[in-house]
């Protein structure tokens, strides 16, 4: 492969990397089951490796997980919560095993654990109560949902022992919590979830933790991410301890003494997972001594100690009855497969997804065939082939049509691209699904304006665009099916509310090709209103952080069309807002700060100020605030109770605040 040709597949594969991390880490709405993001994953990392010098700082092989959702309160773990490496078969193992030998010599064991499928959680304890708990979010900022945490059982809310620890835990719903989960929801004829990973996760989202109470989900506890005042020898060593605190541990974990018995234990759980009462998707693989994971060390995502054996997808096989043609909001015609109905990992399917027309042909996939199917756990399984020796010649091959089947405009397909696409604007799908979008939890987050009621506004023609949803009335609204007074009223508020949206949620819904919610953040906060930036050059969108020649040249395109210029008039004269109202992030600070250009660590408890009141202190003053103490700390603050660190900063020479020095430089009147 050419580089320009690995270029712009790289650009490809991470823009759709990207995607899957938000719908999977941020939305709890995968649109891909596991395997297809994996696949990606491996292709990108592969590439990265021949290209080394294509890789980007915001490239995915390079982060953890997403960002976390805007409507819960924001907070720093104490250390990284990093992903692990997968491995997929049993010579992804033995390379794993070569190299750890490789750096720490054959004097090691592993712990094997069982993979719990689940929510990533951290959970805070000062002086032996719990006081904080949070989602993993993008691997150092997570969300916190400690009021949901509280009602789990098997998190105490106090320690057998009044230490200052936080611990690294799964928490999951039991398969029987899930199956009266959706038999409730089934009786009262709402959306079933996927599977036991999804209701998790979003039971713990829930605003009212009376809902997440009643969802029954439970927690395994599998590390310890900051312990005070004490050490523990080994990851062993480390779970046992959690167990004596009163922390559930997984009981099945085992040591092994070498790679063949990881492997052993791998090939008994992927033969009698079923048996257990709770979804597991692998098997996690961790070296155990911890100073020799400290000498192993760390990439830039994941520890180089451990690595997660993922199971093979489940594939079953059944019939394709026929193939259906969908127009997402940027013209893109999909095809999926309608199947006779099958059970794949616990869920009844009857679609899947086909990709595009090139992989139709290249696998031999036509009409009519039995085909196997694959889904890792999620929600859209994927047609994996088709069973060419049980064709009856019956069978009807598969063609891509050469009109829009929504409104017969002539279907293209753009140089590099392998879907086709309607490039019509007025077409009614595109149309229908930028709506959808629009109104979307990330976008500008409209309560109570889901897919049923925007297609049924659309095909009754009270909405043509976006702009129309803040030209609903209460008549109109009234007359739609299962609409009651007080939905239609709280409806109407929500839709209200969002005229007051800061502006990169309105830049994400308008759907403007390349812009994600990240990219539309970066671009509010730099531009700061709609006008300053639909006046900007390409030059000067450039000049941000971020943001690429795909992205300036889509944004210039958009401000071009007439059309565009015009529904943006609109909706500002509806009383959408065109600026940007969110929290302004300080790069240069005070520079007359004792923090300016600093990194400090925090740890103890401080009576004065919270935690976060020091953080935003030395943030705005141009320092950064890390969570572990290394060679590179330049300062610490240390409150009652400071342990470890305080010890180890004292060990490197480092210079060491306690409350009253930093009372002497930022009084708390002041």
């Amino acid at each position: 492969m050419t580089k320009d040709a690995a270029k712009q597949r790289i650009e490809t594969l991470r823009d759709a990397i990207h995607q899957y991390n938000e719908e999977y880490h941020v939305h709890d709405a995968p649109s891909v089951p596991d395997a297809v993001y994996d696949e990606a994953m491996q292709e990108l990392v592969k590439l990265e490796n021949e290209f080394p010098d294509l890789v980007t700082e915001d490239s995915p092989t390079q982060r953890v997980g997403g960002p976390p959702l805007d409507g819960f309160v924001k907070v720093q773990h104490e250390r990284s919560m990093l992903s692990l490496g997968n491995a997929f078969d049993e010579q992804s193992l033995r390379d794993f095993d070569r190299r750890v030998r490789q750096g720490v010599g054959d004097a090691f064991s592993y712990i094997a654990e069982l993979k719990i499928d689940g929510l990533a959680v951290s959970l805070l304890y000062e002086k032996g109560r719990f006081v904080r708990g949070a989602t993993r979010g993008d691997g150092t900022t997570g969300e916190d949902i400690t009021e949901n945490l509280r009602t789990i059982r098997a998190i105490p809310l106090t320690l057998k022992e009044p230490v200052t620890i936080e611990v690294r835990g799964e928490a999951y719903m039991p398969k029987r919590s899930f199956e009266t989960l959706n038999k409730a929801r089934q009786a009262d004829d709402l959306q079933l979830f996927a599977n036991p990973r999804n209701a998790a996760a979003g039971s713990l989202r829930q605003l009212d933790p009376k809902i997440a109470a009643s969802r029954h989900l439970s927690v395994f506890i599998y590390g310890i991410g900051l312990l005070e005042g004490q050490t523990v020898e080994s990851h062993s060593d480390g779970l046992d301890y959690l167990q004596r605190l009163g922390f559930k541990t997984n009981q099945e974990r085992r040591r092994c003494k070498t790679v063949d018995d990881a492997f052993s234990y791998i090939q008994e759980w992927d033969n009698k997972r079923q048996e257990l009462s709770y979804d597991i998707d692998g098997i996690v693989i961790k070296v155990d001594k911890l100073h020799q994971q400290e000498e192993l060390g760390y990439t830039a995502k994941s520890p180089k100690w451990a690595i997660a054996y993922k199971f093979p997808a489940e594939e079953v096989i059944t019939k394709l009855l026929s193939i259906e043609l969908n127009i997402g909001r940027t013209g893109v015609v999909t095809p999926t497969a309608v199947l006779e109905p099958v059970q794949v990992a616990g869920t009844t399917v009857q679609r899947a997804s086909l990709h595009n027309e090139d992989l139709i042909h290249e696998k031999d996939i036509r009409i009519g065939d039995v085909v196997v199917i694959k889904k890792a756990g999620d929600i859209i399984p994927e047609v994996v082939s088709s069973l060419t020796e049980q064709r009856t010649g019956e069978e009807q091959e598969f063609h891509m049509p050469t009109e829009c089947p929504e409104c017969s405009s002539e279907l293209i397909r753009l140089e590099g691209e392998v879907a086709l696409r309607c490039i019509n604007p007025q077409c009614p799908a595109q149309i229908r699904e930028a709506l959808i979008h629009f109104v979307s939890r990330n976008a500008m987050n409209i309560d109570g304006l889901g897919e049923k009621i925007i297609v049924q506004l659309f095909h009754e023609k009270l909405i043509a665009d976006v702009s129309d949803l803040y030209a609903l009335t209460f008549e109109q609204l009234i007359q739609l099916e299962r609409m009651a007074e007080k939905s239609v009223t709280n409806l109407l508020e929500s839709i209200q509310k969002s005229t007051n949206n800061s502006l990169e949620r309105l830049l994400f819904g308008l759907g403007i090709r390349f812009i994600g919610a990240k990219a539309a953040r970066t671009l509010a906060e730099e531009f700061q209103s709609m006008d300053t930036l639909q006046k900007a050059s390409r030059d000067e969108l450039l000049a941000v952080d971020e943001i690429g020649d795909k992205m300036a040249d889509a944004l210039v395109q958009y401000f071009e069309q007439p059309e565009m210029t015009d529904l943006i008039g609109r909706l500002e004269t509806a009383g959408v807002n065109m600026t940007y109202t969110g929290p302004v992030r300080k790069t240069d600070g005070d520079s007359s700060s004792p923090f300016h250009g600093k990194t400090v660590v925090l740890t103890g408890k401080l009576e004065t100020y919270t935690r976060d009141e020091v953080k935003a202190i030395i943030e705005s003053a141009g320092g950064k605030v890390t969570g572990s103490v290394s060679k590179k700390t330049d300062l610490l603050i240390a409150g009652e109770d400071a342990g470890s660190k305080l010890a180890k900063a004292s060990e490197l020479g480092i210079e060491t605040w306690d409350e009253a020095a930093l009372l002497e430089a930022y009084p708390k009147d002041e």
